[in-house]
């Protein structure tokens, strides 16, 4: 979402960082074109005004012109008055007898749905006994929805017909608090616009069940259009935070950076792609780097270690240490990447200088290439993935075909295996002295 922006950014700072001592007059040329940038990602014109004038008086101020490193230290600057104006991290408030109440509200199209089975999928995998409430009877479709995501996730989704729903949470409450559940999640209905018949059956809601947070579930691809929607349901009910879904759209992403300062409302989640698991904390450091282009190491960190499995893991690793691997090691790794989630949210995690390496490749080719590879390891046998040395020619064509490819792309991967298996052997007889060369 924020690719543009970080581009324009970087390009910034390349600037910056060619001279060697900053004027005021290099500070205020960069401002400029900061100002430009946020505001193209449709940045509130307002939330731009004071982001840029905080970031000038520190970057003219003794602390910029002591550095060792001016441009850096702008940088710095820039860093760390993107957190304050992306505001505090994002946690629920889970306080007091339990059930607790999560309230989903949010206009039609949002994504509530999807986001509630997200949140419960998330609690759950805390150790939290959860239970989904399907509170929009005008949509079938969204309780057929709700009920199929809660099979998926192993969480009973409570609906009854034709019962109103600020009763339906009721039930669902005292059946809750009867079956020891920890969290309830409503999923309300929505409306294509803000009106007063919505607000009051949230109200009613609010009035007959002891709702812990209020999660106002606000589509990042509509833009500044989402800090109106964000405004209009605080005034009306009592918003203790946000989720914005559709963060792994094509928008330009400045409503997430504009809607803390604007609705003084807390983010608590990003929704960053259709998985069940494609749910984030909100962490406003973390964000800020990956806008500023510095990837997001800490994230990809807790990808891998959601999706390893970790004895496979360590296999794999003894296996790579010694220099032996075969193409059965390379199809588990392959499939390992995979369950990471889309390749376009991975490569988005990498700090700049890998992630230059990775740029003149799109993650639609790279996908591809991805499945490409595994079709034709597929299209193997047992015997020729863990002995390469067996795939002669006629093999080759055999594999070709069974993987819908030509030979050219099984020789290729072959080529790409063999000098792999040569990288991992030098590397192995240095010591692994090699691997830092690969990234200098």
């Amino acid at each position: 979402m924020f690719e543009n922006l970080s581009q324009r950014l970087d390009q910034v700072f390349q600037q910056l960082r060619r001279r060697g001592k900053l004027s005021e007059a290099d500070v205020d040329s960069a401002m400029r074109e900061v100002r430009l940038a946020l505001l193209e990602a449709d940045v509130h014109f307002t939330v731009v005004k004071d982001f840029i004038s905080r970031v000038k008086t520190r970057a003219v101020g003794a602390e910029v012109s002591r550095a060792l490193n001016p441009a850096q230290q702008v940088i710095k600057i820039v860093n760390e008055e993107l957190i304050a104006t992306l505001g505090e991290p994002g946690r629920l408030n889970l306080t007091g007898p339990k059930p607790w109440v999560i309230l989903l509200v949010g206009l039609q199209g949002a994504g509530k749905t999807t986001v509630s089975a997200k949140i419960a999928s998330h609690l759950r995998s805390q150790g939290e006994r959860v239970m989904l409430v399907a509170g929009d009877p005008y949509r079938p479709a969204a309780v057929k929805q709700l009920q199929t995501l809660g099979e998926r996730i192993n969480v009973p989704v409570v609906y009854e017909d034709k019962t109103p729903p600020p009763v339906l949470a009721k039930h669902a409450f005292d059946q809750a608090a009867k079956g020891g559940y920890s969290v309830l999640i409503v999923d309300t209905a929505g409306r294509s616009q803000l009106d007063d018949q919505l607000m009051e059956e949230l109200r009613a809601i609010v009035a007959r069940i002891p709702v812990s947070e209020t999660l106002l579930v606000v589509d990042a691809m509509i833009g500044q259009e989402a800090l109106h929607i964000a405004e209009g349901f605080r005034d009306a009910l009592q918003i203790t935070g946000l989720v914005m879904a559709k963060m792994d759209g094509d928008a330009r992403g400045g409503a997430a950076i504009s809607i803390r300062s604007v609705t003084g409302v807390p983010i608590k989640f990003l929704s960053v792609g259709e998985g069940i698991d494609a749910l984030e904390r909100y962490d406003p450091g973390r964000l800020a780097l990956r806008i500023l282009g510095m990837g997001d190491i800490l994230g990809l960190i807790e990808k891998a270690e959601a999706s390893f499995d970790e004895k496979t893991a360590k296999e794999q690793a003894k296996r790579l240490a010694s220099g032996q691997i075969n193409l059965e090691d390379f199809l588990n790794q392959l499939r390992q990447i995979k369950k990471m989630g889309p390749l376009a949210q991975i490569l988005e995690m990498l700090p700049g200088g890998m992630g230059q390496m990775v740029k003149s490749v799109s993650p639609q080719d790279a996908e591809k290439q991805l499945k490409l590879t595994e079709a034709i390891i597929s299209s193997m046998t047992v015997e020729e993935r863990r002995n390469p040395d067996v795939l002669n020619a006629s093999r080759r064509r055999r594999i070709a075909r069974g993987s819908g490819t030509e030979v050219q792309d099984v020789n290729r991967l072959i080529k790409q295996f063999r000098d792999t298996q040569r990288l991992l052997k030098t590397m192995q007889k240095s010591g692994g002295r090699g691997l830092p060369r690969l990234f200098g």
